[in-house]
């Protein structure tokens, strides 16, 4: 009698779930988004206070703003798999919860050790989070055309949470200390944890043989390899520290490889990209975000040191962007629908390029009109970018590979992300430190302190004082607009190459789902009915 009576708790609770609008659960997932996204860029217009607060050096620094991607990108794999296997909205739910306890560690850090411990947590919230958000997508909208719609609100609320988190960075840095831009997650996750438990559906993917507990480690560690080296390389460290972790973590992505082609239940089906239209999507998302996320870093320092805009100020130039990213999100699925995705992403590499040739305009002096074209053009650009390639590679993958294609477009865009950072701030140091060395007046030693960063630059002119001083402060705003212009340069060459690589993807767009099929551990609402009347 139990057994009976706990059976049809069960499954009053699984049709609860099963019977929830497919809108609204598009709604808490697109909260689950912005969860993450405000924290990826709310720190950006917090980066100067933190540098004066806790003292980081240069390496440190780079660890705070880049370990939260280096974490995500390297745990995406090994939770979209697992979500496939254990249940999506059970790792989503435990994404809330870690998310909020490393919310709460960052913002009370005394030390730069202490907060890159916190945002590496905030990075396996955040593989946790993201994945589960674009499988549950992928199986509560089975149809192409509306799914386009729901990539569409999902991207758009993605561009909302990359522009809130500078904005309200910059609100919080104008009346509080810098710690409670961490804080803003812990109300998000306090409603998305209950209301997501509620109402979302649970799924899972076919589950056939065991979980490759020893693949899913494997795959971490090789992407956190790859990802660390590179990001050693971008931080000036071609030696060692950069060489080992770079070659032990191509090696073990090649031994993960190996290991998915022999197992008769994969991980993760490498089959995938033998499509094109997947392999090629998958492509140009790392190419779109290894080409512009720097910029936005580099773009918020700029705002601040060069033309001396307050935080506030910084996070409402960048809006924007934001506003041309949501308008681009919102009529993507119109746009794939009558284009195709060819000819979208193509068109969207190419404006995004003409939007950061735009840029390179930009001087020592405020030029608000050139920054709102500019800005526009490429949020606008970069959005359809992005939308044309994730439907695409979704759309691609089977059903029951959900969670781990999910995986792989996330870890494409943070590892996009990571070595984005490294490269551009590479080719930005590269630019920026030889005019620094020969001003007139000013010490060997106090040119090396300035060229590690333009914040570090201006602390040295303060402290020189006189002529010398400022002969400094000019020589280092000057050779930190060149560089970024020399930046802006290689970021349109590398969305060009996009372009080019999108010619790969299909001409129009098919609503034929894959072959294979998923298996959904909910029942339809109907087939619960059935089942009631049946008993």
């Amino acid at each position: 009698m139990s057994g009976t009576t706990t059976a049809a708790a069960a499954l009053r609770r699984r049709a609860a779930g099963a019977g929830a609008n497919r809108w609204v659960v598009l709604v808490i997932l697109c909260t689950s988004l912005l969860l993450v996204a405000v924290d990826a860029t709310v720190l950006h217009v917090a980066v100067p206070a933190v540098t004066e607060d806790l003292k980081p050096g240069a390496i440190s620094l780079l660890w705070i703003v880049d370990v939260y991607p280096l974490a995500c990108a390297s745990l995406l794999i090994l939770f979209g798999t697992l979500g496939d296997r254990v249940g999506r909205r059970r790792i989503l739910l435990l994404g809330y919860g870690l998310f909020g306890v490393a919310s709460g560690l960052a913002a009370l850090a005394h030390d730069p050790l202490v907060l890159i411990l916190a945002r590496a947590l905030l990075g396996v919230g955040g593989a946790m989070i993201m994945p589960a958000t674009l499988s549950i997508l992928r199986q509560v909208f089975p149809d192409r055309r509306e799914r386009a719609v729901a990539i569409g609100v999902w991207s758009a609320v993605a561009a909302v949470g990359a522009a809130v988190g500078p904005l309200l960075g910059g609100f919080l840095l104008e009346h509080f200390w810098w710690g409670s831009v961490f804080l803003v997650n812990i109300p998000l996750m306090l409603v998305s944890l209950p209301v997501g438990r509620l109402l979302l559906p649970e799924s899972r993917g076919a589950g056939d043989g065991p979980w490759d507990v020893v693949g899913a480690l494997m795959a971490a560690a090789g992407l956190f390899g790859v990802v660390l080296g590179v990001k050693q390389l971008g931080g000036g460290d071609p030696g060692v520290l950069a060489a080992v972790p770079l070659a032990v973590g191509a090696l073990l992505l090649v031994l993960f490889v190996r290991r998915q082609r022999r197992r008769t239940h994969p991980l993760v089906d490498l089959g995938m990209f033998a499509r094109p239209a997947f392999s090629t999507a998958v492509g140009c998302i790392v190419l779109a975000m290894l080409a512009l996320v720097g910029l936005e870093l580099i773009a918020a320092q700029y705002l601040q040191l060069v033309l001396e805009l307050s935080p506030l100020e910084t996070g409402l130039r960048l809006l924007p962007l934001t506003f041309a990213a949501m308008a681009a999100g919102l009529a993507g699925a119109r746009m794939l629908r009558r284009f195709g995705p060819r000819r979208m992403v193509c068109f969207g590499f190419c404006l995004t390029a003409v939007a950061v040739l735009v840029l390179t305009a930009m001087g020592a002096t405020d030029n608000t009109g050139l920054l709102l074209s500019g800005f526009l053009l490429l949020g606008f650009g970069l959005e359809t970018t992005l939308f044309g390639a994730y439907e695409s590679m979704l759309s691609e993958a089977p059903p029951a590979q959900a969670g781990g294609a999910a995986a792989i477009g996330e870890t494409s865009y943070q590892l996009g992300a990571g070595m984005g950072i490294a490269l551009l701030g590479t080719v930005m140091n590269a630019a920026y430190t030889p005019g620094l060395s020969k001003v007139p007046g000013v010490p060997a030693s106090a040119s090396s302190a300035a060229g590690h960063s333009l914040g570090e630059a201006y602390d040295v002119a303060a402290r020189l004082g006189g002529p010398v001083g400022v002969a400094l402060r000019r020589a280092a705003r000057d050779s930190f607009v060149h560089g970024l212009h020399v930046t802006l340069l290689v970021s349109a060459g590398l969305l060009l190459l996009g372009a080019v690589m999108a010619l790969r993807l299909p001409r129009v767009m098919q609503c034929g789902e894959p072959a294979a099929a998923a298996t959904v551990d909910l029942p339809a609402p109907r087939e619960v009915a059935d089942s009631r009347v049946s008993a």
